[in-house]
């Protein structure tokens, strides 16, 4: 069995939990911890969890709103830290007391009840990844901060169940905001971050490849609303806007199974 729970999604801090039962053995795992860590214990603990028992963080780029207080959780709960060799350039290579792991692209991570698949994606960041996790029966990718969907992206998606997916911004919207033309050029542009419609684009692609639900996540507070997110999402996997899941900033998403 696996199944995950969004802390919170969004440009104020990511966080994503997901849990595996192997042979009575929970295993857990951290994706992103962009919150400040006493805003984590709290939303752990409406999660029903602690600090304590996630197993490993898996850290996707280098932005704050992902990297967030990683090194400071390992630290005092002593957990295992994934993360790319450029995100760790990237965040200035700091000590992190022989917990650091490094992830490569297609180079699966055994966490036991877990296995984590990497992948790069297009964005600007150092060495981003996104990933996959999988119990053996059920797969669940993790699909967020990419501008495109690169054949690699969808191959490495392709057989998941469940996806929680990037849907960041209504181009419409975006060209009406008052963000600066640079800012607009950077969150539209292929190494950004996905419009509505380009996500419905992916979700359709992967729906014959085994695809059964999305997640929709990373909404543009300013950007996106939550019902264009969601009509875009039903709209390719031929269901009603009401049965899609919508991850936000201030309280994420309830538990899921993938």
């Amino acid at each position: 069995m696996i199944r995950f729970k969004s802390l919170g999604s969004g440009s104020t801090g990511n966080a994503t939990v997901v849990q595996t039962r192997s042979d009575g053995r929970l295993t857990h795992l951290l994706i992103d911890c962009g919150l400040g860590i006493r805003q984590l214990d709290l939303r752990l603990a409406r999660a029903g969890m602690l600090a304590e028992q996630i197993d490993a963080i898996f850290i996707t780029h280098e932005h704050a709103d992902h990297i967030g207080c990683a090194r400071q959780l390992a630290l005092r709960e002593r957990i295992p830290v994934w993360m790319s060799h450029g995100t760790y350039t990237a965040i200035g290579e700091p000590d992190f007391d022989g917990l650091l792991r490094i992830a490569c692209d297609t180079v699966a991570i055994d966490l036991g009840g877990m296995q984590v698949n990497p992948f790069t994606v297009p964005h600007d960041a150092r060495e981003p990844l996104q990933l996959t996790c999988t119990d053996g029966a059920d797969r669940l990718g993790v699909a967020t901060d990419m501008g495109h969907a690169s054949s690699h992206v969808l191959e490495q998606l392709a057989g998941c169940a469940t996806v929680l997916l990037e849907c960041n911004h209504d181009p419409q919207l975006l060209a009406a905001s008052g963000y600066p033309p640079f800012l607009k050029r950077r969150v539209g542009g292929a190494y950004g971050h996905l419009a509505n419609d380009a996500a419905a684009a992916i979700a359709q692609a992967l729906l014959p490849r085994g695809l059964r639900q999305v997640v929709a996540a990373h909404l543009s507070e300013q950007n996106n609303r939550p019902d264009l997110a969601r009509e875009a999402m039903a709209m390719a996997l031929g269901c009603q806007p009401t049965d899609i899941h919508v991850a936000d900033s201030g309280t994420g998403c309830g538990w899921l199974s993938a």
